[in-house]
Parts: C-alpha cells; structure tokens; sequence
C-alpha cells in the first residue's frame, strides 16, 4: 500500500520500552519524500521514547498496516520543514518541534 496523502491521521503503534507491549496513539503525520514524519515539542512523550528505544513501528492507516523503522530526525532545516508541511498556514508551523522519521519496509 501506498501511502498518497502528504498529511494524514494514522495510528502509530509502537513497543513500550518499559512493558513491552504495544502502545497506539493516533496522530498527524506528514509524508515527505517517501519518508514517514511524526513530530511534537518535547521527546518525552511515550510514543517518542516508544519509538527510539524500539525502532521497529507500525503504522496502521485505512485499515492496513505498514511496517517501518524510526529514527531520529537531527537535521534542523528538516524539522523546521516537516512542521510547515504538518501545520500550513497556520502560527504553530514556526514553533520549534522535534520529529522522527520512519522509513517504511
């Protein structure tokens, strides 16, 4: 499956770094260049910490399951990029955010 929409809602699921079992939150994520991108402010989320420590993820959207990898996003300039691609137009695009990639199998 082919992911087409350059924002969308799917679930992530990741491998709780403490319990071991899966955790699912639903987000917005930004597809870009053939890259998966989640962000928030702060890397203390669990989904976050979830995702580093257990890169391995799964992305669940319209009822398919996607398999990827995570990692963390180092790049400033792509940070800066992913948040004006997940918020167009809006004030909160130019607040300094954090993301992580997933390149999916």
């Amino acid at each position: 499956m082919e992911i087409k929409e350059k924002i969308f809602r799917p679930i992530l699921i990741t491998k709780g770094r403490k319990s071991g079992r899966e955790h699912e939150v639903m987000l917005r994520a930004v597809n870009h260049n053939g890259k998966i991108y989640f962000s928030r402010h702060r890397p203390d989320g669990d989904w976050f910490q979830n995702a580093l420590a257990n890169p391995l993820v799964k992305i669940q959207y319209n009822d398919n399951i996607l398999i990827g990898n995570a990692k963390l996003v180092t790049d400033e300039k792509l940070n800066e990029e992913i948040s004006f691609l997940k918020y167009p137009g809006e004030e909160r695009a130019k607040e300094k955010r954090i993301a992580i990639e997933i390149t999916l199998e």
